[in-house]
Formats: structure tokens, sequence, C-alpha cells
């Protein structure tokens, strides 16, 4: 199996298929009531909708280095980590929406490379410097299993908090 082919397979299972670690994104979005998804458990964790927009935010990121060569965001920048205040006017629907949209694009143009592109090199914005596509795309994989974990302990403490 080719290497590039191994990630997407990754990347696809994580957010819908049956993992060793029990849960993919699915599974545990698919459980969440919409009227959660904008609350932050405790003061200083990220609602769902927030860690989502996240995970979208830097997704699309990937998305334009892979297109462009070269990034736009940094980790200081304000689409990192949207508030909820921001969030609810565009709804979980949308919000929804656009991350699983960026993940269809970024296995989409992913599927086009074969795994030399892997070691072609592309500028980060937010490390300043080139570094090899290997970098982002493993980094999104790694991003992506960070959060599901994340969200895990949010959704149990909102359920619990809730009396679910």
């Amino acid at each position: 199996m080719q290497i590039i082919n191994h990630i997407i397979e990754q990347l696809t299972e994580i957010q819908d298929g049956k993992i060793w670690i029990g849960s993919s994104y699915h599974s545990k979005l698919s459980k969440v009531d919409e009227s959660l998804v904008f609350t932050r458990p405790i003061e200083g964790l990220h609602s769902i909708a927030e860690i989502i927009s996240h995970l979208t935010l830097w997704r699309n990121e990937a998305i334009l280095k892979i297109k462009t060569g070269k990034g736009s965001k940094t980790d200081d920048c304000e689409e990192n980590w949207l508030t909820n205040e921001k969030l609810k006017p565009k709804g979980w629907t949308k919000i929804k929406s656009e991350y699983d949209n960026s993940l269809t694009e970024l296995i989409s143009l992913l599927k086009e490379k074969e795994d030399t592109f892997l070691d072609e090199e592309y500028y980060d914005t937010d490390f300043k410097g080139n570094y090899p596509y290997n970098f982002v795309i493993k980094g999104m994989l790694h991003h992506d299993i960070y959060h599901l974990g994340q969200l895990g302990i949010i959704i149990k403490y909102l359920k619990e908090s809730k009396g679910n």
C-alpha cells in the first residue's frame, strides 16, 4: 500500500470508521444533543463547536498549502479559536458541514498525489520555514486524534452535567 493511501485510510477511519480506540468523530458527534455544542464544560475548556471550527481552520490551511505551496494562518490568528459568540450565528449545521467538506476536499487532493509528493516542500507560515508535505499531512492526522480525545472528555462531562 502506498504511504499516501495509508494516510487517507487513517483520516477516513478516524472520522467515520471502526477504530481500535473505540470512537470516531462520527460516533461521538452523532450522539451529542445540538443544544450542547456551544457549551463550554468548564472555564478554560473549549466547546464542541469551537473545536470543530478549529479543526476546520487547520484542515483548510493544509489544503491551501497543498494547492499553493504556502500557508496563510498562524497559531495567533483570530480564526484559530473562534468563540461561541462568533460561531453561534453560523449555526452547528454549517460548522459541521464545513468540517465534513474540508475532509472531503483534503482526501480528494491527496488521492491525486503519489508518495513522492510527501517529500516535496511547502512554506509553513506558522513554523516560518520550509517543510516536507509529510509534516503537515501527518500533522493533520495527529491533530485529529488529539482533538478526538479532547472531544470525548468534553462530551462525557457535558452529558454527565446534564444528567444523561
